[in-house]
């Protein structure tokens, strides 16, 4: 052995000999993500694992920034980027440049990532959606001001409802500041309130061409628009993120116009109906009420101005007469309910028994009905059917039979 190396002089040679080799510069590899962590300073730090062994990758932050999906554990990927030696650790790791998911593009991963999430918070119920104005009076076009879709629009609002003041807003519909720039023009469409409705979009093209309306932040900001959005992208086939947070969604932009704007002509025929309807309606009334007048005309009160008095007067004389005839029963049923009871209390007077020859005795006001309420020498009154005397009482007895004398 010639040479003794330091440790840091081995790693710093390794180091030299993995940045020399070409294979090792730019390799592509697949496996499945583990232990991953992004720290904040945007370097994210991973390991990539198969069956049979870990690599440990780092992917720094301005590589990390061009991710369109959301890394998650357990997820696998194709990294592309060198393997390298931290002389400092004296270990070998994959210096990550770009990251996509295995079996699928990335677009479509962070769409699906993206749709998951806002549908979990809530931003795709119909509950949340408004309503769009049947009549609108301001309409909002944010678009590009050079594409054929805002001249498609503008052709099919003039048509059908000329009525409304369209406001084109243009804005970059594709790269990485059009986001910002569609979300800023909804912002202020909301705080100036310049619009009653808002129609955003672009023609159709590739999912790269559509990704500013799968943006987050264009999607959150719909959420939040107080003024209705109806989201106008691409073809029919072609699906955003932003048809599922609007308030409607349009197959294309020509026909989002045909949906926040009525057509004039189906509103002429309409207000052609209802007035035809109107006037029929009239005619009907002004019939009936002529008939009406007609039939007031011919009556009696109309051509004898005296009749409705003497009919009224003839009424009153029937009043009077049942009147007098209710009266009458009742009078008479009052009488004969009155001899009834005068009979009844003369039945119970004591008078009558009396007048039987039989006497009524009193003592101190009490009418006595048993011997043993009296005693020898009491003062007792006794009344007859004709006059009465006072006597006193000289013997009693209890026998239910026999006389009592009474000294006078």
């Amino acid at each position: 052995m010639d040479k003794v190396m330091t440790v840091s002089q081995l790693n710093e040679y390794i180091k030299r000999v993995f940045d020399s080799d070409p294979l090792l510069r730019q390799v592509a590899v697949s496996g499945e993500l583990s232990n991953y962590k992004i720290y904040p300073s945007g370097h994210h730090y991973f390991s990539l694992k198969d069956a049979g062994g870990v690599l440990r990758c780092v992917m720094f932050k301005g590589s990390a920034s061009r991710i369109r999906f959301r890394p998650e554990v357990g997820m696998h990927v194709i990294l592309t980027g060198r393997v390298g030696v931290y002389p400092r650790d004296g270990a070998y790791q994959f210096y990550a440049e770009s990251m996509t998911p295995e079996g699928v593009g990335d677009l479509f991963v962070a769409f699906e990532q993206l749709k998951e999430k806002l549908a979990a918070e809530g931003l795709f119920d119909p509950g949340r959606k408004k309503p769009l104005p049947r009549y609108p009076h301001r309409i909002a076009i944010i678009t590009s001001g050079a594409g054929a879709a805002v001249q498609d629009m503008l052709r099919i609002l003039g048509k059908r409802y000329p009525l409304s003041k369209v406001l084109v807003m243009p804005v970059r519909v594709q790269g990485a500041e059009a986001p910002l720039e569609i979300a800023s023009a909804i912002r202020y469409a909301n705080r100036w309130k310049i619009a009653d409705v808002i129609i955003t979009g672009r023609g159709g093209g590739s999912m790269e061409d559509l990704w500013a309306f799968n943006d987050e932040r264009v999607a959150r900001m719909i959420a939040a628009s107080e003024i209705p959005v109806v989201s106008a992208v691409g073809h029919e086939p072609d699906v955003t993120i932003s048809d599922f947070v609007a308030d409607l969604r349009a197959a294309t932009p020509s026909n989002g116009a045909e949906l926040v704007a009525p057509d004039q002509a189906q509103l002429r025929q309409r207000l052609q109906h209802d007035g035809g309807r109107m006037a029929e309606a009239l005619r009907r009334q002004i019939k009936f009420a002529r008939q009406r007048l007609d039939t007031l005309a011919r009556a009696r009160v109309m051509t004898d101005a005296t009749a409705y008095v003497q009919e009224r007067r003839l009424y009153l004389d029937q009043l009077q007469n049942r009147l007098e005839m209710t009266a009458a029963r009742h009078l008479e049923r009052a009488r004969g309910d009155f001899a009834r009871l005068t009979a009844a209390l003369d039945a119970l007077s004591p008078m009558k028994v009396l007048g039987r020859g039989y006497a009524l005795a009193q003592s101190e006001g009490v009418i006595v009905k048993d011997s043993k309420q009296l005693n020898v020498g009491q003062s007792v009154c006794v009344q007859l059917e004709q006059g009465g005397f006072h006597a006193t009482v000289t013997d009693i007895w209890e026998e239910e039979h026999g006389t009592a004398e009474l000294k006078l």
